[in-house]
């Protein structure tokens, strides 16, 4: 059994690091199971909703990240973008990364060593106009995910056992390094979640990651103002 409230309690250990997470646009698309099954690490269960597994990609804004002993004041900022699908391990549900983008080079160099998440450099930009967004992250190997839209309605804090709250409401992430799992897990207030109207949406990290590119715009657009996040140590899993 899927244990779904379980990791949203704050874990009774000291915190390693702080980040806020801003302006969060989670973008979801229906996949096969059998193309996501051999992405993902034997060890881990892939997580679907009424029988469907779902992708994502995320572009939000990182902002005052610092590990505990480092000083508020050199905190720093950056973009991120990140591809990710929805796993368990003996009944934890949390988030398996297929990549993560960010316009920071020392990000980059500090996730994939620090904690062997598949990290990528990328010029990113976002711009807000009239009510419009536009955020785009062009890795420097090729890869481009572009999107323009409008923040609509409130949608208040997901309820369990919604679509919204199995997308959105994830605290653990799951990472294969040397051959091992690991799993970290975040705090944070549940997201104020929003409508969306997507203007435009252009996505190549999806083929990247190694799956066919869904055709079509995504099933699933929802928007967060942010969450201010304490981040724990990552353990063997």
């Amino acid at each position: 059994m899927i244990d779904r409230l379980g990791p949203t309690h704050r874990p009774q250990e000291p915190v390693w690091g702080y980040q806020n997470w801003r302006k969060l646009l989670f973008l979801h698309w229906q996949v096969p199971l059998e193309a996501l099954r051999p992405l993902v690490p034997d060890a881990l269960t892939l997580d679907v909703y009424d029988g469907v597994a779902y992708v994502g990609v995320v572009p939000f804004v990182m902002r005052d990240i610092r590990p505990r002993w480092w000083p508020a004041a050199a905190a720093f900022n950056f973009l991120e973008t990140n591809v990710r699908t929805y796993v368990h391990l003996d009944g934890r549900p949390g988030v398996y990364f297929f990549s993560l983008e960010a316009s920071s080079r020392l990000a980059v160099w500090a996730a994939r060593y620090g904690w062997g998440l598949p990290y990528h450099h990328a010029r990113m930009d976002i711009q807000e106009q009239a009510g419009e967004v536009r955020y785009e992250s062009v890795r420097t190997t090729g890869p481009r995910h572009a999107a323009s839209y409008r923040v609509g309605e409130p949608l208040g804090p997901s309820e369990p056992g919604s679509l919204e709250f199995f997308l959105l409401e994830r605290y653990l992430l799951f990472a294969s390094r040397n051959q091992r799992l690991y799993v970290g897990q975040v705090h944070h207030a549940p997201y104020p979640a929003q409508q969306v109207e997507l203007l435009d949406v252009h996505d190549e990290l999806i083929q990247a990651a190694g799956l066919d590119q869904p055709a079509g715009d995504p099933c699933c657009a929802h928007y967060a103002a942010g969450v201010d996040v304490d981040i724990f140590a990552l353990k063997p899993a």
